[in-house]
């Protein structure tokens, strides 16, 4: 999950409490917009050649976004949803550890090695070296600084009303 914490946030959160209803809606529909730009680039720009090609589309359709505002509080989430065991492994990096292949519809397994095809009843793999591809945090690396100045802007021109109505 990706998060992003400003400096300063329990005071922000004080000030934003004190906020009339209609300013509070106007920085949850900003961090909205926000976070639809930002998961559209992980679902549409890199789980779409970018950054992985796409194989089954499994991974893309466990892409979730959420926004939550609950008081003063506007969190924007987007993650996997957790169908995909892969999906952290990819994000990440990381080795898998050695483990059995089995059939699982046949009597034997089928593989072509060297060219030659080949079958047997079990595969020792000694596990595997996966390395990143950061299909999330990349894409907060690329639309991060905007997203942070989209969200200052839009503070300076709330408290910019809240000033003009004082």
């Amino acid at each position: 999950m990706l998060q992003i914490a400003l400096e300063g946030a329990q005071q922000l959160e004080a000030q934003l409490n004190g906020l009339p209803d209609g300013l509070r809606l106007a920085l949850a529909a900003k961090m909205n917009s926000l976070a639809e730009a930002l998961y559209s680039q992980v679902v549409d720009v890199n789980l779409n050649g970018a950054v992985l090609q796409t194989r089954s589309g499994a991974l893309r359709q466990s892409i979730r976004f959420e926004l939550e505002t609950r008081d003063a509080r506007i969190e924007a989430r987007i993650f996997s949803n957790g169908e995909t065991p892969y999906a952290a492994i990819l994000e990440n990096g990381g080795k898998t550890a050695a483990h059995e292949i089995l059939p699982d519809k046949a009597k034997a397994l089928a593989f072509v090695m060297n060219g030659k095809q080949m079958f047997a009843r079990r595969i020792e793999h000694p596990g595997s070296q996966i390395a990143e591809h950061s299909y999330l945090r990349s894409a907060l690396d690329e639309q991060g600084d905007e997203i942070a100045s989209n969200l200052r802007q839009t503070i300076v021109a709330v408290a910019g009303q809240l000033k003009d109505k004082s």
